[in-house]
């Protein structure tokens, strides 16, 4: 008996020192478990903080206003490219006017034996000149501005730089127009105007290329960015038809004052609800190949924002519990990480940019793509109205009007060339193939367009689809794969400097299109030599591309 009592109570003993022990290691990690909550909330509220300040009024309004539950990224992804899809719809709307309203300007001899004398010092005998010095001012601002622009929005907040550009383009867009009304005939007012205007419209590319690459991954990118530059013809055609309807209450200045309206107020709209990235929102970033790994993207996820009516909370929590925030990689660790890193990382200088494989050529490419293109933007209703088809002259108005058959085959240019890019993996030789192909055809609009309506409608719609194909293809999808290429090590704050760069490039050929167009059409009055100029720019756009061409087709025959 005494043997079992002192067994037992060795037993217990023992027992009572294992439960000591238990409650001491507990109670250690307990308190480190504490810190480590006490670590992670700080981080969040930090991050939360930065978030708040990024996040749109109108956004947190709509979350809350659904019960403070955060939309899905599906969600989030229609609305920027809807957002972004209106904002460039009035860039392009409010560049449309000044060659709607050229031959107002400088009406021809049939038009002033009519009484309709033009508008000093545009009617004059270098009248056209003076309207390709108009569009030079414009285009030499917006291209130089272009190149600071991007690396502008890639240090600052794309959706204020988006609302700045949009407002202060809007302003003097009008400024323009009142010129109409206040009875200003100098070309001291013309040019600063066009040069602070081309300032302004320099903020919208970069700005809506990068969000929209944020948001997007490389699968499809060509097709849905396809889609989505039909904004570029949607704006021309808006502010081709705003102006002639204007023009047929013989008011050349609404055709300016209204799309400059609708753009500071679609400005506004951008500001209250376009959300820049989808760390932003809680969401994982595409190109963060961590959180794709950890898993997907939210689709549903609590947030406690701050109300648009006058709240004064912060952002409380991005998830409904701490079981949720860990497991969701939009909201966790990974998604703040990169949140984080991307507000505090370096935008990458243009040296860095320019070494990326393939941004000189493809900026190249689009110096000449694009003189073709912006030369029919700013020319082609006074081309038309000076045209004679099937034996008749059109107005202004109505050459106007016609003109914007050009930008609907545009739409159909971008998508198929996005489309085929995307199947074909080939970007170079999509582009190559368009421009190369849009050189007869454009020899048979110029020579056989006069025939009949028809005729004109369905050249010009050939030639909308090859024109405006590649230099729709560049502009997005090549300058979204450039501005994410692998060479930057996941560097965030590049898309919006290549992007500058590529375009920038491609908007000096804009800015020289035009002014040679006015300056060949003038001294020479003979349109064959400007067609001459097209065929040119074409054919060596084509050939900067023989290198990646050659390099595309080896990888496809290696395959």
């Amino acid at each position: 008996m005494k043997r079992r009592r002192g067994s037992s109570l060795l037993l217990l003993e023992d027992k009572e020192e294992e439960d000591q022990e238990e409650e001491e290691d507990g109670v250690s990690a307990s308190s480190s478990d504490e810190e480590e909550e006490e670590e992670e909330e700080e981080r969040v509220l930090e991050t939360e903080r930065m978030m708040k300040k990024n996040f749109p009024v109108g956004t947190r309004y709509l979350i809350n206003r659904n019960g403070g539950k955060n939309f899905s990224i599906e969600k989030y992804r229609w609305s920027v490219l809807g957002l972004t899809f209106l904002s460039y719809t009035m860039y392009h709307a409010t560049r449309k006017p000044p060659s709607i309203v050229k031959s107002v300007l400088n009406p021809d001899s049939t038009q002033r034996e009519l009484g309709r004398d033009g508008w000093e010092p545009f009617s004059g005998p270098d009248g056209n000149s003076l309207l390709g010095s108009i569009d030079v001012s414009f285009l030499a601002a917006y291209s130089i501005g272009m190149f600071f622009s991007g690396h502008i929005g890639d240090s600052m907040d794309l959706r204020k730089f988006l609302t700045i550009g949009m407002i202060g383009s809007g302003f003097f867009v009008c400024l323009f127009g009142m010129a109409y009304f206040w009875d200003i005939h100098s070309m001291y007012y013309f040019v600063p105007v066009q040069i602070m205007a081309g300032v302004f419209q320099s903020t919208g590319w970069p700005s809506v290329v990068s969000v929209v690459g944020n948001w997007f991954g490389k699968s499809k990118r060509g097709l849905i960015m396809g889609i989505w530059n039909a904004h570029t013809s949607v704006g021309n055609i808006l502010g081709s038809l705003i102006a002639a309807r204007c023009l047929r209450d013989s008011n050349w200045g609404m055709s300016f004052i209204i799309p400059g309206i609708l753009m500071a107020v679609s400005g506004l709209f951008i500001n209250l609800f376009l959300v820049v990235d989808p760390e932003d929102a809680g969401h994982a970033s595409p190109h963060d190949t961590s959180s794709h790994q950890e898993g997907g993207d939210i689709s549903e996820d609590r947030i406690a924002l701050t109300s648009a009516a006058g709240g004064g909370e912060s952002m409380s929590s991005m998830a409904s519990s701490d079981d949720e925030r860990a497991s969701t990689p939009g909201l966790g660790g990974s998604s703040r990480s990169g949140f984080v890193e991307r507000h505090q990382s370096e935008a990458v200088g243009f040296r860095a940019a320019l070494r990326i494989p393939g941004v000189v050529t493809f900026s190249l490419c689009l110096f000449f793509t694009k003189l073709v293109a912006y030369t029919f933007l700013y020319w082609l209703p006074f081309y038309i109205e000076r045209t004679e088809i099937g034996g008749e002259y059109l107005s202004a108005a109505k050459a106007g009007e016609l003109s914007t058959l050009f930008d609907i085959g545009g739409v159909v240019g971008g998508i198929l060339a996005g489309y085929l890019s995307d199947k074909y993996n080939a970007r170079s030789m999509v582009s190559a193939g368009f421009v190369y192909a849009s050189i007869p055809v454009l020899y048979l609009y110029r020579e056989y367009g006069s025939l009949s309506m028809n005729v004109n409608i369905g050249f010009m719609m050939l030639a909308g689809v090859l024109v405006n194909g590649p230099y729709a293809l560049i502009t997005t999808a090549v300058s979204a794969d450039l501005g994410t290429h692998e060479s930057l090590k996941g560097n965030a704050k590049a898309l919006a400097t290549v992007t500058a760069i590529i375009d920038g490039t491609g908007s000096i050929g804009a800015a020289i299109g035009p002014m040679l167009t006015g300056y060949i059409s003038s001294r020479t009055n003979d349109w064959n030599n400007v067609f001459y100029m097209l065929y040119t720019a074409d054919l060596v756009a084509g050939l900067l591309l023989t290198r990646l061409v050659l390099k595309e087709i080896r990888t496809m025959v290696a395959l």
